[in-house]
């Protein structure tokens, strides 16, 4: 039925509680699960090639390729309906699988269904979806079928999609010039493209143990934050020029031609805990 998709590097102490805390307590459901390790060096391997679940299956690359790995690992899923899980989600529910399972299954138009994050105010990614839902309104919450869902934006860190509209969709991309990137934007994007949305279900909570709070920064991952962040700033100046537009701010609140400039500011965590 599932398959697990789990990529790993030099987190060794937040992949433990992955596997105990998550993996571990998924449902019967679960048939497969892949972690990707990418090249690490800390002590991963070994800790990974000594778990005995017989549905855990490790891959050892030689080198850290980064968000490029998931196109790989999915390419050696076999089942139904795929789970892109973070190595830093480190607890969730038992059987948290087969609740998300359930809900996809009564949600036909739901492409990428997400758990939801635990309030963690030391979590980036939590601190993040916050702003995005106070402050942005950028979620719709429905309920559908008797499943409660916030429709909107997910990133792939707990997230359930099928091996249909994965296919459908052209998978997971890779990226030639970073490794580090958002691999689960562009498989959203694909899926609107055919007519599927993403969502967040209500009611099924794992931690999220995300940023420099809980582990070291991944020098690796600047190249692409700080390309993301130029694109944003010419975006966001073009975006202000037609604001100042009479009536532009209006008819783009009426007709929702474009997100309204960027304004996040990232919060300054307490010391880092690793």
């Amino acid at each position: 039925m599932i398959s697990v998709v789990v990529l790993t590097y030099n987190r060794l102490p937040l992949v433990r509680r992955c596997v105990e805390d998550v993996l571990l307590r998924t449902s019967e459901k679960t048939r497969e699960i892949i972690i990707w390790n990418n090249g690490s060096d800390d002590g991963t391997r070994e800790y990974l090639d000594g778990l005995l679940d017989p549905r855990i299956r490790v891959v050892h690359s030689p080198e850290n390729i980064g968000m490029n790995a998931y196109a790989r690992a999915f390419d050696l899923a076999t089942q139904d309906y795929l789970v892109e899980l973070d190595d830093d989600v480190i607890e969730a529910p038992a059987s948290w699988d087969e609740t998300l399972l359930d809900a996809f299954l009564r949600l036909p138009e739901i492409g990428y269904l997400a758990a939801s994050l635990v309030d963690d105010p030391n979590d980036s990614q939590a601190r993040y979806m916050m702003y995005l839902r106070e402050e942005r309104n950028a979620y719709t919450r429905k309920k559908v079928n008797g499943v409660t869902i916030s429709e909107g934006p997910t990133a792939g860190i707990c997230t359930m999609t099928s091996r249909e509209l994965y296919e459908r969709a052209g998978g997971f991309r890779q990226n030639t010039k970073f490794v580090f990137w958002h691999e689960d934007a562009e498989y959203v994007k694909a899926l609107k493209r055919l007519g599927y949305g993403s969502a967040v279900l209500e009611g099924l909570n794992v931690w999220h143990a995300g940023g420099v709070y809980y582990s070291k920064p991944n020098p690796a991952k600047n190249p692409f934050h700080q390309h993301h962040a130029r694109v944003n700033a010419r975006k966001d100046f073009v975006k202000r020029m037609i604001l100042r537009v009479p009536f532009a701010a209006a008819l783009n609140i009426r007709h929702n031609w474009f997100d309204p400039p960027h304004r996040y500011e990232p919060p300054i965590f307490g010391k880092d805990r690793s």
